[in-house]
C-alpha cells in the first residue's frame, strides 16, 4: 500500500489542558520550533475555548486547527453542547470523534460515533474517527473482531464519496497517558487490519487513500519507528503535543522517516 495516496498528519489532542491565557505563549515557542516541513500536515486540537485564540496566534503558520468532540445535534435545547455548525463557522478543520475518554465518561456508542462523524462531514469538516481495544479483550486475543465492529460501524453512517474526508486514529486504550505503547509491529498489524476492513467494504481505491494514524503515548522517542510502518500515516499525541520542543521532535520524525532534507 503506497503512502503517496494520502496525507501523513501530526495532530496534537491538547485534551482538557491549558487555560486561553497560556495559549499564546504556547504557541510563539511553537512557533519558533516548528520544522519547515512539507512532509506532512500540523493540527492541533484544542478545547472550545482556546479555538479562536489558537487561530490568530498561528495565523502565518501551515498549521490546522480542530475540536475534541462535537454534538449530534445541530441545533436546539442541549445545553453544554457545541454543534458541528458551530466549529465549521470558526474554521475548523479537523473533529476528534469516539476518544476512548469520550466513550468511557461521556457516553458515546459506536453509533453516536458514526453520527458524529456524519454530522462534521456534513458541515465540511473531517472526522478523525478514534478505534481501539482495552487490555482485556488485547489479553482475550479479541482486538480484531473488536476494531472491526468499531470500523464498520462508523463506515455505515459514512456516505459514499466522503470516505477520502475521514481520518481513522487507533488509539489502544492500554496505552493512552500510561506511558505504554504498542511496539512498532503491534500497531501497523492493527492500521493494516483497518485498511484491510475499508477496503473490502469500500474498496481498495478508497482503502489506500485514507489517513489511519496511531494514537497511544507516541513520543519523540518511539515516533520514527512506529511513523516508518507501512499502514500508519501519522499520529494523535496527547501528552507530547503539550510541550512545544517534544511535538515538533515528532514533526521532524516525519522528515526523517521520508528523507526529506
Amino acid at each position: 500500500m503506497n503512502k503517496k495516496y494520502r496525507k501523513t498528519i501530526i495532530a496534537g489532542n491538547w485534551k482538557m489542558n491549558l487555560v486561553p491565557s497560556e495559549v499564546k505563549p504556547f504557541a510563539e515557542e511553537l512557533r519558533s520550533l516548528l520544522p519547515k516541513t512539507k512532509t506532512c500536515e500540523v493540527a492541533l486540537l484544542v478545547p472550545f475555548t482556546h479555538i479562536s485564540t489558537l487561530r490568530r496566534s498561528l495565523k502565518d503558520n501551515r498549521i490546522s486547527f480542530g475540536a475534541q468532540d462535537v454534538s449530534i445535534h445541530e441545533k436546539g435545547a442541549y445545553t453544554g453542547e457545541v454543534s458541528a455548525d458551530m466549529l465549521a463557522d470558526m474554521g475548523v478543520h479537523y473533529v476528534i470523534v469516539g476518544h476512548s475518554e469520550c466513550r468511557q465518561y461521556h457516553g458515546d456508542t459506536d453509533f453516536t460515533v458514526g453520527q458524529k462523524a456524519a454530522a462534521v462531514l456534513e458541515k465540511g469538516m473531517s472526522p478523525i474517527i478514534c478505534v481501539g481495544e482495552s487490555l482485556e479483550q488485547r489479553e482475550r486475543g479479541l482486538t480484531m473482531e473488536h476494531i472491526s465492529y468499531q470500523v464498520l460501524a462508523a463506515l455505515s453512517f459514512i456516505p459514499e464519496g466522503k470516505e477520502r474526508q475521514i481520518v481513522i486514529a487507533y488509539e489502544p486504550i492500554w496505552a493512552i497517558g500510561t506511558g505504554k505503547t504498542a511496539t512498532d509491529e503491534e500497531a501497523q498489524e492493527v492500521c493494516a487490519h483497518i485498511r484491510a476492513v475499508i477496503r473490502e467494504k469500500r474498496g481498495a481505491r478508497v482503502a489506500r487513500s485514507v489517513s489511519i494514524l496511531y494514537g497511544g503515548s507516541m513520543n519523540p522517542k518511539n515516533a520514527k519507528g512506529l511513523l516508518s510502518m507501512e499502514d500508519i500515516d501519522g499520529g494523535l499525541i496527547g501528552g507530547a503535543s503539550l510541550k512545544p520542543k517534544d511535538f515538533s521532535q515528532i514533526i521532524d520524525a516525519v522528515a526523517e522517516v521520508t528523507g526529506e532534507e
